[in-house]
């Protein structure tokens, strides 16, 4: 017997595979960006001994894509509405990011630590939203100061 496909998959499978990627690969590309992204400034936190690394920071700014994503397609289902204003779940994003960096925050004897770790938590997720709404350029160019700023003690 002669099989057309390699794979064990169905024909129809491959078909829907194809066309799922495709259809998708822009929210694809996006949430790739932000955790690529995001996992590069948490390499240098791994490098560094702190305690977010490389999943933490690769998840806050994939989250921040993701619900720039949302608020996206939110924006095209019920633009319509007068009172719907896409920028409010983003602005969220900002204070939900807030309380995380400040749970990362202790103070050690007279010493406070955790102020690098909370700051870069703000910033990932700026990165990913910048990834999520599509301005690749400013996630890229803003990740290689992040980086910079942490690996050479710029202050």
């Amino acid at each position: 017997m002669i099989r057309i496909f390699v794979s064990e998959e169905p024909w129809w499978y491959n078909l829907f595979m194809n066309q799922f990627l495709i259809s998708n690969s822009d929210v694809i590309l996006k949430l790739l960006l932000a955790v690529f992204l995001g996992l590069l400034i948490g390499l240098e936190r791994l490098f560094a001994h702190k305690e977010a690394g490389m999943k933490t920071h690769a998840l806050v700014s994939m989250g921040a894509a993701l619900f720039v994503i949302i608020s996206e397609m939110l924006a095209i289902k019920y633009g319509t509405l007068g009172s719907f204003d896409p920028s409010r779940m983003a602005s969220q994003i900002i204070v939900g990011i807030g309380f995380l960096g400040a749970g990362s925050i202790i103070l050690e004897g007279s010493r406070l630590k955790g102020l690098t770790t909370a700051s870069g938590f703000w910033v990932t997720a700026g990165i990913g939203m910048a990834a999520g709404f599509g301005f690749f350029d400013l996630a890229i160019i803003t990740t290689l100061f992040v980086l910079l700023i942490l690996l050479f003690y710029i202050f």
